[in-house]
């Protein structure tokens, strides 16, 4: 084993070894004692059957007998010590090994997030880009079929070469959409969205450097698709300070892409068979998961207090995880990058 190699576990192993090895040298010595004390005891018998000839070589065996009860006791007490501090050893790098490996995946979860933080400032910058295209401030300033099916054509364009969306919707003040990117594929031209959370807010934000990012949800009017939609107003003049004309709705497609992340964490072939890897959002309700399992249905309990952490449940299970640090001008909703491995 080279210096290379060696871990915690490996000094574990080693620990274990070396009681076995003490216990047993121990349990040698303690039976060739007991066989002194033996012939010291047959040599007491034939001494006394010796009478006074035999006087001088009793005291001698009784002495080898004194002698062998201190070596039995000398080793029945370092047999104990041997086995207590070697425990201790053991206990302390289990305990290391998980303060290892806990804070490891700790690591783990939060290269999980960074990198669906990341990917979702990209989609923060593409809503204010896009929001500013002359074909959508003038369908929505100048309203009509020509004008929308216009804007519909350059939603189309957009999504050709972004296909990380499910789909793009331009809509009116009243929350009718006016222009979608996939009318073949999903009819949502003329549906109101104005009971939606993310038309509300987003047709609230101050200005155009401003954007909304709804918690992830199934949209009905995609076939009830996990997205992650971001919104911001299309305003007069394509300006950040202009009036809003409208809204752009980009949805973007989140368990495609999240699945991604959460399936290329790095782990060993080991622990991916006893491992999940999770992203949670602020109400640790699980939004992407390795195994495909509970998404937006479960909520992962028993994790560590802060933003950042790792703790055993009292079935042995390890959770870790960490919170979002947000990205550039992207703060981030409170999401969590968590990982709960189960041991063998």
């Amino acid at each position: 084993m080279s210096a290379a190699t060696v871990s915690i576990s490996d000094i574990s192993s080693k620990s274990e070894e070396v009681r076995d090895i003490a216990v047993g040298k121990v349990s040698e010595i303690r039976a060739i004692n007991r066989r002194m004390r033996m012939l010291a005891l047959n040599a007491l018998i034939e001494a006394a059957r010796a009478g006074e000839a035999g006087r001088g070589f009793a005291v001698v065996s009784q002495e080898v007998r004194n002698i062998s009860e201190e070596v039995e006791i000398l080793s029945k007490a370092l047999e104990a010590e041997l086995a207590e501090e070697i425990d201790a050893m053991s206990h302390l790098a289990r305990v290391m090994n998980e303060s290892s490996n806990g804070q490891r995946l700790v690591d783990l979860a939060l290269n999980a997030i960074e990198i669906a933080d990341r990917n979702l400032y990209e989609r923060t910058c593409d809503v204010r880009w896009w929001a500013t295209d002359s074909a959508f401030v003038t369908a929505l300033a100048e309203p009509g079929n020509e004008a929308f099916a216009f804007a519909a054509e350059r939603l189309e364009t957009i999504l050709r070469a972004y296909t990380a969306y499910t789909d793009l919707w331009l809509c009116d003040t009243s929350g009718k959409v006016v222009a979608s990117a996939r009318r073949g594929q999903f009819a949502v031209t003329g549906e109101s969205v104005n009971d939606r959370s993310w038309f509300r807010r987003g047709l609230s934000l101050s200005t155009g450097d401003d954007f909304h990012a709804e918690d992830v949800s199934r949209e009905p009017l995609l076939g009830d698709a996990i997205v992650a939609t971001y919104t911001t107003p299309v305003r007069v003049g394509g300006r950040a300070n202009g009036k809003p004309l409208g809204l752009l709705a980009i949805h973007f497609d989140w368990q495609a892409q999240s699945d991604l992340i959460v399936k290329g964490v790095r782990l060993t072939d080991d622990e991916r068979r006893n491992s999940r890897v999770l992203i949670t959002d602020r109400n640790n309700r699980v939004i992407a998961a390795s195994d495909g399992m509970g998404i937006l249905t479960e909520r992962i309990e028993g994790m560590a207090h802060g933003p950042q952490g790792w703790a055993l449940s009292k079935h042995g299970r390890l959770i870790a995880h960490h919170t979002t640090p947000g990205y550039e001008t992207y703060e981030g909703l409170g999401w969590r990058g968590v990982i709960i491995q189960t041991p063998e």
